[in-house]
């Protein structure tokens, strides 16, 4: 089984793909593969020729630099995506090809918006109410209100991403309910 776990900007999507690799499944984090990918010199001279020398610190891409000019320009976001995403996706196909059989859980905040949901065989959407999706990112101290009202803004919006969920995981309360969840949604599983 192959498990799309997608939701808005501080939902809690990789803590949700956590619980399921204690089940067993494999965690593909879609984050991760698109910070090592911007190191890669072909897609970093990409970005740079996209985006400038300003973006550059010591030699290496500065992503809260290069945050804050995508989040502030919908167009820079797009080009920037559409360089990216496919690279990304690519990488998801190859991990879960070479872990064929075995049950998989990618991790993509922007699984809908990348056509991704053609990897996977379920979606799970991370819900979450806006107040504990501002409290969670407010205390991790890493944006301001601004930046995480940009950066919400740049997504699709929870209701309509709620509409490709086969599963919904609310993640508004404690990490043990969520895992009740995370337990209830494999319970509906057939493979699992």
């Amino acid at each position: 089984m192959i498990l799309g776990i997608t939701g808005i900007f501080g939902s809690g999507k990789t803590s949700v793909a956590e619980l399921f690799a204690k089940h067993g499944f494999l965690h593909i984090n879609a984050d991760e593969i698109g910070h090592r990918l911007i190191e890669r010199k072909d897609v970093r001279d990409n970005i740079i020729r996209l985006f400038g020398k300003d973006i550059l610190d010591d030699g290496k891409i500065d992503r809260g630099r290069l945050k804050k000019i995508v989040f502030s320009d919908a167009r820079k976001l797009t080009k920037l995506n559409s360089l990216l995403h496919p690279a990304i996706l690519r990488e998801i196909k190859n991990k879960i090809k070479a872990n064929a059989g075995r049950d998989v859980a990618v991790d993509a905040p922007l699984l809908i918006e990348a056509d991704g949901t053609k990897l996977v065989d379920k979606v799970v959407v991370v819900k979450i109410t806006k107040k504990e999706q501002l409290r969670r990112l407010l205390a991790k101290g890493k944006w301001t209100k601004k930046e995480i009202s940009q950066i919400s803004r740049s997504q699709m919006p929870q209701g309509e991403r709620l509409k490709y969920a086969d599963f919904v995981v609310d993640n508004s309360s404690s990490l043990q309910d969520t895992g009740e969840a995370v337990k209830n949604v494999l319970g509906k599983i057939p493979s699992c």
